[in-house]
């Protein structure tokens, strides 16, 4: 039995993990004092960019009509003061700069350009976000009203974060935007990259699990369900590092396209048309043409000495297997001339 005076940190285990900075790599190697962008304080610049582009949604608290605009200014030169620090403590990370307090021109200039185009794209950032909440509202019957839709919804928030993020990524800011989609992937369960390029109206349900990847590209009024994954195939290392230039590897959804649950749409070649609907754990590797519904051929049920057992479907079953499941209220429109896809 382990005597209680012996130390619980044992003095060789420090040197031992101390070690593995040399045999494995530090990340941060180089650095020296040089502080990191913070986690903690790039996710208060998301509660303060919330409360200034919906006051009252992060702590209850709505100011008076003749108080908004003092609120809302001294908010703003909270959040610009302290994203201009990240922006900057971002690019001198890149850069690896090595002193503490050696001045960086650049990252100086480089933060300053970032958040001032930021802040510009505030106006048009929160008109999106209302359409998105707008869309919620149609899509959804549980949604009572805007104000529910923005409080409460993790999708929302995951939007949220993207459309923030996205105005950061296409100026160039370094890791923050990452830092950003990644805050509201841990809180909601969406992963969405900084870099996707998303239109108006854009609504995710529910939302737990749904990835879109980078070079996503999707259209207006589309709707993700749980579960849902725009990504990339697979690659060799060789042919990852490649692709990490910048060539388009994830799919493309044109307008009014509406994927359910745990369907996996993959490729940078892979555009789904124009108000398709993709069934439930589709596996979709090639484009769709406009106004399709693609579904899983699915088993049909036997009943046979008061078992259920599965069989494949037959030429009919088929047929019908290709009939969405939904009501037609759900599907966005209804497209008399569609083509039906079974997979």
């Amino acid at each position: 039995m382990k005597s209680h005076n012996e130390p619980l940190v044992p003095g060789e285990l420090t040197a031992t993990l101390v070690e593995t900075y040399s045999t494995l790599g530090d990340a941060f190697h180089g650095l020296r004092n040089i502080p990191l962008p913070s986690a903690a304080e790039v996710a208060m610049v998301i509660e303060r960019l919330r409360e200034v582009l919906f006051p009252g949604i992060a702590n209850g608290f709505r100011p008076a009509a003749a108080d908004l605009r003092p609120f809302v200014e001294a908010t703003l030169h909270e959040v610009a003061f302290s994203l201009r620090k990240q922006i900057c403590l971002a690019q001198r990370y890149m850069h690896r700069h090595a002193r503490p307090n050696a001045e960086c021109v650049e990252c100086d200039s480089c933060a300053d350009q970032v958040t001032r185009g930021f802040l510009a794209d505030l106006p048009a950032i929160r008109k999106a976000l209302t359409l998105d909440a707008e869309a919620a509202m149609a899509g959804d019957p549980a949604a009572r009203d805007l104000g529910e839709v923005i409080l409460s919804y993790p999708g929302h928030y995951a939007i949220t974060a993207q459309r923030i993020a996205h105005s950061l990524w296409v100026r160039g800011a370094p890791l923050v935007p990452r830092m950003i989609t990644e805050h509201a992937h841990h809180f909601t369960g969406i992963d969405i990259h900084p870099g996707a390029t998303i239109g108006e109206r854009f609504f995710i349900d529910h939302g737990t699990g749904v990835v879109v990847g980078e070079t996503t590209m999707i259209g207006n009024r589309v709707r993700l369900y749980q579960g849902v994954t725009l990504g990339a195939l697979s690659l060799s290392s060789k042919k990852v590092k490649e692709l990490r230039a910048g060539p388009k590897r994830h799919p493309t959804l044109e307008d009014d396209v509406i994927v359910y649950s745990g369907a996996t749409i993959l490729g940078g070649e892979t555009v789904i048309g124009r108000g398709t609907i993709v069934g439930g754990n589709c596996w979709i590797v090639e484009s769709v043409p406009p106004h399709s519904r693609v579904t899983v051929q699915v088993a049909s049920a036997v009943r046979q000495a008061g078992n259920v057992r599965s069989q494949p479907p037959t030429a009919d079953s088929a047929e019908t297997a290709a009939e969405p499941r939904n009501p037609p209220s759900l599907l966005s429109g209804s497209f008399p001339e569609a083509l039906d896809w079974v997979i």
